[in-house]
């Protein structure tokens, strides 16, 4: 199966959304990392090296699993699951880490900082850095050390640093921040390895080309084994670069409905989520760590604090193409609570012997709410974007101690 990279399709605004809100000090960097992109995109060498890591490191193309179990339960649609929590490091991040990481080494950077919430970009680029024998810094949030703890044992098995964040909600956006300000401090010698669809541009449109690997591969798979294409796509969006991936290779199919799933944590009435899109009042368009996008403000610009279980969609802002897709009506965004994410991952472990992150599983709560609503003979393609381990003790917690 062909994991190529496409024609580049790098561009700095989708709409009003996206561009480049950044110091000076950075512009350097950001021009230098999009010229280092175009020319890996036309150079064999680089592309060998990528594809061959993707199929030889990675372990690509990831399986896509038909859900019968589930399906049956559901009394709907056939489900299928596109399985990027068996890719190696467990997660989709590994995809998008692993293409920084080549073009890093390939402009002569010795260095590479990350942030990360669920831990699951921190170990991809961990991974990544020693792969290449690069120095590797983690920024992660004390709130989001605690609850990934095995993820956060394995970023430093792997060699990396991981540089615990106090500040503001001591959640992902904070890391962000550090992430940033280590960044502009070592601009010269360092790249940062963003590991969402997010910030200046080119990383939104870089990282969704990495990522649409994903999307490529299911779409190819599933009229291998279903003989069509989906009706419905669903993914978790946080950021959103496992769902820009999956969703990338659909956009043209107009018949293929398209459904991004944000946090909504406590609900949406509470204050207490993650739903850019879903809180009508707090959730509007804005500019955060470098881009113009959809993220929960005030009326005062002060950006609100988030609330998850999953400590990866734990963030206020949106990958401004989301945002787009969002204004236009090709994506339709819709939201899932605490409650509903634990009780999608336990029918998922319980049905297919599989656990899902908890970001996947508030795509799989999407899932369980629409499949019923569909005929026997649709079919739903869901994005798994990671393996659940890590969630375990935050699980627990949740659910009293004890299943």
């Amino acid at each position: 199966m062909d994991m190529e990279l496409t024609k580049p399709r790098l561009q700095a605004k989708y709409g009003p959304y996206g561009g480049q809100f950044i110091p000076e000090v950075l512009m350097p960097a950001v021009q230098e990392l999009e010229q280092a992109f175009l020319e890996a995109h036309q150079n064999a060498e680089f592309q060998q090296e990528f594809r061959r890591l993707l199929r030889d490191y990675v372990g690509r193309p990831t399986a896509l699993t038909y859900a019968e179990r589930l399906s049956k339960k559901l009394g709907g649609a056939q489900i299928y699951l596109k399985r990027e929590d068996l890719a190696h490091t467990g997660a989709h991040k590994i995809n998008n880490a692993l293409g920084q990481g080549l073009l890093a080494k390939r402009m002569g950077k010795q260095r590479i900082v990350a942030e990360t919430g669920a831990g699951q970009h921190g170990v991809a680029s961990a991974t990544v850095a020693a792969l290449l024998d690069m120095e590797c810094v983690v920024y992660m949030g004390t709130v989001d050390i605690e609850r990934q703890q095995p993820n956060v044992q394995r970023m430093k098995l792997l060699g990396a640093k991981v540089h615990p964040v106090e500040s503001g909600s001591r959640t992902l956006k904070d890391a962000v921040n550090e992430a940033i300000r280590d960044w502009v401090a070592n601009v010269k010698d360092t790249h940062y390895l963003l590991g969402s669809a997010l910030g200046p541009h080119p990383y939104p449109s870089m990282v969704r080309e990495f990522q649409s690997v994903i999307g490529r591969e299911a779409r190819v798979q599933i009229l291998e084994q279903a003989g069509c294409l989906p009706d419905v796509c669903i993914a978790c969006v946080g950021g959103g670069s496992n769902a820009i991936g999956l969703f990338d290779a659909f956009q043209n199919d107009e018949a293929v409905k398209l459904i991004g799933v944000e946090a909504a944590g406590n609900g949406l009435h509470t204050g207490r989520h993650a739903a850019r899109f879903g809180d009508q009042k707090m959730g509007r368009p804005g500019v955060l760590q470098g881009t113009y996008t959809y993220l929960l403000h005030d009326e005062d610009g002060q950006v609100m604090e988030t609330h998850s279980i999953s400590a990866g969609l734990d963030y206020a802002a949106v990958g401004p193409e989301h945002a787009y897709l969002h204004d236009s009506g090709r994506v339709e965004y819709t939201s899932a609570d605490d409650e509903g994410v634990l009780d999608a991952f336990q029918l998922m472990a319980s049905s297919e012997g599989i656990l899902p992150a908890l970001e996947s599983s508030h795509a799989i709560a999407e899932v369980i709410r629409l499949a019923p609503q569909m005929s026997k003979d649709q079919i739903i393609l869901v994005n798994v974007s990671g393996r659940g381990d890590k969630d375990l003790d935050t699980i627990l917690k949740f659910i009293g101690g004890s299943l």
